[in-house]
């Protein structure tokens, strides 16, 4: 019976160490494979956009709809020979489809009527330029119009950048080579170096007013400033040497 119990407990005690040998070797198996570093890097540059748009509405109210229209047209050459002025060509002057609303007269009691009190007319006018400043000196001075009785409505001007899509390649790239150098310090302690990458997650593109820190999950598309800067992240996972 002592034979069969000492038999048993032999048997038993291969089996746990047969298992802590197996379980030891997938731990050893797991930690080298894990063996990397991920770092994040990024990089940006400061762009001047090379393109604006300008829109803005000539503005005119009458009692009825036909003499608020015959107002806007007898405006709109005053505005556009202002334009002209002011260098921009006609090519980049466009007329938008025009569009207005009725206004009601209230009652004594501030009930609004079924009277008409006027029409309010809108004829859009849109320009384009690669000139940028030009578009911003145009959106601030326009308002001088009002001194000839012109009602102008100026929506602010956006710029845009058209290198872009070259630009976030660049960017990148070089968000990646930064990452690197950022691994490096961080295992230059421990005497590691960097090896190959394992993989590389680009983050969203940042295109925000060149003085703002200001980011977001979803990226950022700023077209309010002529100045912008566009930033690029890279989540770069490294093996360890």
């Amino acid at each position: 019976m002592f034979e069969k119990l000492e038999k048993l407990q032999i048997i038993t005690l291969a089996v746990i160490l047969a298992v802590g040998i197996i379980a030891a070797a997938k731990i050893i198996t797991g930690t080298f494979s894990k063996d990397t570093i991920t770092v994040t890097g990024s990089a940006y540059q400061i762009v001047k956009s090379d393109s604006a748009r300008l829109e803005f509405n000539i503005t005119t109210s009458q009692k009825d709809r036909a003499s608020a229209y015959n107002q806007a047209q007898k405006q709109l050459p005053v505005v556009i020979k202002y334009l002209e002025q002011k260098g921009i060509s006609k090519d980049d002057i466009e007329l938008s489809p025009s569009h207005g609303y009725y206004t009601y007269k209230k009652s004594p009691n501030g009930n609004i009527t079924n009277e008409v009190e006027n029409y309010n007319h809108f004829q859009p006018v849109i320009i384009t330029s690669k000139d940028v400043d030009k578009i911003k000196d145009i959106s601030i001075d326009i308002d001088k119009l009002i001194a000839q009785g012109i009602e102008i409505n100026v929506i602010p001007p956006l710029y845009f950048y058209s290198q872009i899509s070259d630009l976030k390649v660049k960017l990148l790239e070089d968000a990646t080579v930064d990452a690197k150098e950022r691994a490096a310090a961080m295992l230059k302690a421990t005497n590691n170096r960097v090896g190959k990458i394992q993989s590389v997650r680009m983050g969203v593109f940042q295109i925000t007013p060149a003085d703002s820190t200001n980011v977001s999950d979803y990226g950022i598309n700023d077209t309010t400033t002529i100045d912008k800067k566009v930033t690029s992240v890279a989540n770069v996972v490294f093996r360890v040497k």
